[in-house]
Parts: C-alpha cells; structure tokens; sequence
C-alpha cells in the first residue's frame, strides 16, 4: 500500500496542467455542446486567488465527467481531468484494495449511495443478462445494521430482499437464523444472491464476518457476488486493519463502495463505486448514443470538480501520512473508550475503526442534543453514536467528559 505524497505546488501544477489539457470554452466556445463554464456574473473566472486554487478552478471550468473512464472512449474534451479521475479509481483499486494493475472500473459518484445501487445494478443485470434470470430470482442480502440504501436499491431494481439479524452485543450476523432464511429463498425459487457485506455499519462501525459468510453460501452451494459497502469504512478500515478478505486479492468480491466526504473530509459528492474489470457493461445505457463512448453511470453527468479534489487529498497526504492520520484518530479512540469504561458506561467499538455507540441508560438527552450524538431511532433510541473526527479534539472530548461527569452526579 503505497502511493507518493505531492507538495501543494506539483498538485497545483498537476491539476493546471490537466485543465490546460480541457477544452477552454472561452479560448474554443463549442456550439454542439450544452456545457459552459459557470455563470460569469456570479463565478468570474478572473478572481485573482483562483491562480492558487486548483479545485476552485476546476468547480469554475466545470468540466462534465459523464460516462466511465477505466474502459473504452469519454467525451475528448475534458480529457484532462478525465486522466486525473483514472489515476484515483486506480490509486484505490490497487493501492487500497489490493486489485491488479487495471483489473476495475470505476467512477466518482454522487455519493456512498449511488456507488452501492450503482453495484447492485451491475450485478443484477449480470445475472439476467448472462444467466437468464428473472427479477424475482434475484435477491439482496444484508444485516440490519447496513446502511438504508440496500432497501431503497431493492425497491429500485425491483428485486427481494433477505434481511440478516444481528447479535445484539457484536452485531454480527446471525449465521443459524441466516442459513434458514436462505434455505427458504431457494424453496421459493430464489436463485441468485447479491450479497452485501459492511466494511463498517453506518451506525456502529461494525465490519461483517466475511469468511464465515462466504462459507454459509458456499456450504449451501448458492450463485452469489459480494459488494462491500465501503462508504464509511473505505478509508480507514484497509489502513487500520490489513483484512485480505476485504479487499480484490478476495475472488468472491466484486464491488467496492467509498464516501470520501466522511473520513477524506472532501466535498459532498464525491463517492467512488469500484467494479472488477469485465462488468461494468451491464450498466451501459444503449440509448446514449450522443455521448462519446455512451454512459455506464446510474448518475450521468456529474462534476469533475469532485474527481479532482478527492486526487488532492490523497495526493497531499501519501499513504504515510494518511496512515499515520488514521492512527491518531484510533489512539484518541481508543484513550475515550478508556474514559468511558472507568465511568461504566457500556459502549460497542469495533476495535480498528473510530466509531463508538453508547448504550442509553445513563446518556442524558441534553447531553446528547448538546454533542449532537447520533441516535439509531429519533423517537426512541436504543444506541447513541460518537464519531471520532478530526474536529472532535482532545479538547472537545475533555468538554464532554466533564458534562458527563455532572450528569452522571445527578443521578
């Protein structure tokens, strides 16, 4: 896992260059397309702090990332920050993952959201495609503790739905209770399996038991593809943890999901949906025959702004300096884990990763609204959720321990 670290003058003149490589629409204004640069009123492109801002540059020069750049033809005219989006989805596949030198496809999506329905697309129409499946024949599997997009892309792709319940202390799959459920699919005439697996639940940082999974749908000789739902996990999990079986060296997993706006700190907008080589097709619109090389995205036309400012971050951290990031934030986990134990408060952490989620006994609600802890459930929670940030500070955590401590007095 390795990738170098660029000094904020080399990503600057990295990212002018690739917009230099862009079509300029005020040097060369095109009449067939129906993108221009921001409005000039609003956005002028003449601010003087713009020469040392290449993200804000690139947002004014907006270029349109439509379609799929790790395979086939993209619109020729911004191809520069094209090539910048390649060498990010390539970064993540091989130096986070573990994949093989160009072995994905990918694209920055609209978020977390997109990437995952993004991959139950794919794998859905793989399978009626290449195995002559029928809508009901397919199914999704996931805990309850993933992330709501699996049923909003149930609902979508109008297939079933087998939900796992969790241990209620480790929140791991029930495996027994599991295997039933899936026993009963293939009775009703299920088929195929798209299996979703958590690389960090979104409310307790959870990472699913992927050997044991696999194992149950091999046990039961089932057609089932794994996408890892990397939206919160995707950058921190790889870096604290080392799991082979959560990466592309692992044959039964085929899609990856990031979010770099959580851990990344980068703007709303910048998810990253991850594809083993080969599958993405299954996505292609026919029907798009004015873009060049057609469109493989549920999203279409989006910012390439966004593919560019998640670049920068990776570029001015390196992998060094990103891991040594990722180890404070667990060290200064870790140190609030210890202060929450010696004042007996029960928690759930997963021990690589910078969530914690507090049982609700001895939580006080003011406390909670005061440090906009997280419930599960709004009306009546069971859980409250920590999310050790970089915002969340030595001092900050110190602020709330002692707000802790008075209410703790109090009762």
């Amino acid at each position: 896992m390795y990738w170098e670290k660029y000094s904020r003058q080399k990503i600057r003149d990295v990212v002018f260059n690739a917009l230099g490589k862009n079509l300029n629409y005020r040097d060369s204004p095109p009449i067939g397309l129906p993108a221009s640069y921001l409005d000039p009123k609003v956005f002028y492109s003449d601010a003087p702090f713009l020469s040392e801002a290449p993200f804000m540059s690139t947002m004014v020069a907006n270029p349109n990332h439509i379609g799929c750049h790790t395979l086939g033809d993209s619109e020729p005219v911004f191809g520069g920050t094209q090539e910048l989006e390649r060498e990010l989805i390539e970064l993540c596949a091989t130096q986070i993952f573990d994949a093989s030198p160009d072995s994905v496809d990918g694209y920055v999506a609209s978020g977390g959201t997109e990437a995952n329905i993004q991959a139950f697309w794919v794998m859905r129409n793989y399978f009626i495609e290449e195995h002559h499946a029928d809508h009901e024949e397919i199914a999704m599997v996931y805990s309850q503790d993933a992330h709501y997009s699996m049923p909003k892309g149930v609902n979508l792709l109008n297939i079933k739905s087998i939900t796992a319940e969790v241990h209620g202390e480790n929140r791991q799959i029930d495996l027994d209770g599991l295997e039933k459920k899936l026993i009963e699919a293939k009775k009703e005439g299920i088929k195929y399996f798209i299996v979703v697996m958590n690389m960090s639940t979104t409310m307790f940082g959870s990472v699913d038991d992927m050997a044991a999974s696999i194992a149950l749908f091999e046990s039961l000789e089932l057609n089932f593809k794994i996408h890892v739902d990397g939206a919160y996990g995707g950058f921190i999990y790889p870096f604290s943890a080392r799991d082979p079986l959560y990466s592309f060296k692992n044959e039964d997993v085929f899609s990856f999901s990031l979010d770099a706006h959580k851990m990344l700190l980068s703007p709303y907008g910048t998810g990253i949906a991850l594809i083993r080589k080969g599958f993405i097709k299954y996505a292609m619109t026919k029907e798009a025959n004015y873009v060049k090389g057609k469109d493989y995205t549920l999203v279409g036309s989006r910012s390439g702004a966004n593919a560019v400012a998640i670049w920068m971050i990776l570029r001015a951290y390196g992998s060094k300096g990103w891991t040594s990031k990722i180890q404070e934030l667990l060290d200064r986990t870790d140190w609030l884990c210890e202060q929450l134990k010696k004042r007996g408060i029960q928690f759930f952490r997963h021990p690589k990763m910078n969530i914690i989620t507090l049982k609700p006994d001895r939580i006080d609600h003011e406390l909670a609204d005061k440090y906009f802890l997280v419930p599960d459930d709004h009306e009546s929670p069971s859980w409250w959720k920590i999310v050790v940030m970089d915002h969340v500070t030595e001092g900050v955590l110190d602020r709330f321990l002692l707000d802790l401590d008075k209410s703790l007095e109090n009762e």
